[in-house]
């Protein structure tokens, strides 16, 4: 219940409605475009409104009216693109001329400090409602825009991909020939020169073709999971990669665990090897490195998974690096096309494991991890 000095405030609060909405009309501020002056009006008076029958509801009566009013008008103030910092400053400019009105009373001191707190409670709760909905109705609106430009960028990339991959396709053919016939020349002149450069050049364009390929996700069509030896697998790609690993002077050092069966798309788990040892030995002469040298160790960490370890003692990926180099188009590398780890990491987590960098100044790690398959 109210006592007979808060009725005589709110009856000299309704006395000067007019004054007060007034007063507080011409002092509203809007740095951006400002919604109908009306509008702003109409919501003064609801807010007014609600202060003059505080004594009419109970407390969650109050704030029911209260939060019904705050969301319409935060509604409003969506719809029409509003400042959030000037809605909430121009509110809080009703409430200092609230307080300067309270100075013209002849009500007792604890009396204006009851009003004060009558205030601030429907204020705040009005702001607390209004922002909470505001930022609640923008975050909708800013996730719906970033799901539908997410979506049109995934069908310029589903697009991008199609059109490279039937380029590339298309590419591949005269490249096959071309490696053919350097066979042939191979076997009819096998003292000519140059002609294992040509077919090593040859292999690694091929290679970065398939890495296109696998992007498109089109080569994975008929293709079948094979059981396959992994050890096998690389020493097939050492053999593969012993003219570089001889040009650079690299020393590579090997200490593999028992030959462990693995099922999964062989060629695809080759080329991730090829790959990081590629670059290790890239870096490495690159750099210019004195005693370059790479590491592959394996071992089973349980009857379920096994690690290859592919080290090398070039410089260290500094830790920033380090979280963006498995992202698509990052590279350190002038000509590179940054998408090398990229497709490596694909290739991993497709085959239901993970691959991870970590770098010391003393050398720089990828470590593969690998389900084991069933004996076969």
């Amino acid at each position: 219940m109210f006592t007979g000095e808060q009725t005589d405030l709110i009856a000299f609060f309704n006395q000067n409605k007019e004054k007060l909405l007034h007063e507080w009309e011409n002092t509203i501020v809007f740095t951006h475009e400002a919604p109908n002056k009306v509008d702003i009006r109409e919501d003064g008076e609801a807010l007014m409104s609600i202060l003059l029958n505080m004594d009419r509801m109970t407390k969650q009566e109050l704030l029911d009216v209260i939060k019904k009013l705050a969301i319409e008008v935060s509604e409003e103030r969506v719809i029409k693109d509003i400042n959030l910092g000037d809605f909430v400053y121009n509110v809080n400019l009703g409430r200092t001329i609230l307080y300067g009105y309270l100075s013209k009373t002849e009500l007792s001191w604890s009396c204006i400090q009851e009003a004060m707190k009558m205030i601030n409670f429907c204020f705040d709760e009005f702001l607390f409602f209004a922002v909470t909905h505001y930022s609640e109705a923008k975050n909708k609106i800013i996730k719906e825009k970033t799901m539908f430009i997410d979506s049109t960028h995934q069908d310029r990339l589903t697009l991008l991909g199609q059109m490279t991959s039937s380029f590339i396709h298309e590419f591949r053919n005269p490249l096959t020939s071309v490696q053919g016939f350097v066979q042939l020349l191979k076997g009819d002149y096998p003292e000519m020169k140059y002609l294992d450069i040509i077919s090593s050049e040859l292999d690694q364009l091929n290679f970065r073709i398939s890495q296109f390929l696998l992007l498109s996700k089109k080569e994975l069509i008929g293709k079948e999971k094979v059981y396959y030896k992994l050890n096998k697998l690389i020493d097939e790609v050492l053999n593969f990669l012993y003219p570089s690993i001889l040009d650079s002077k690299v020393k590579i050092n090997i200490d593999l665990c028992e030959d462990i069966t693995l099922n999964g798309y062989a060629d695809e788990i080759r080329q991730v090897l090829i790959n990081i040892i590629f670059n290790a030995i890239d870096v490495l002469k690159h750099y210019d490195i004195p005693n370059p040298i790479i590491e592959i160790y394996s071992c089973l960490n349980n009857t379920q998974e096994i690690t290859i370890n592919i080290s090398n003692n070039g410089p260290v990926i500094p830790l920033e690096l380090q979280k963006t180099i498995f992202e698509p188009f990052f590279t350190t590398k002038k000509l590179g096309t940054g998408l090398g780890l990229f497709v490596c990491k694909e290739i991993i987590e497709k085959h239901k494991g993970s691959l991870l960098c970590d770098s010391t100044p003393d050398k720089t790690t990828f470590s593969i991890f690998l389900p084991i398959a069933g004996n076969r």
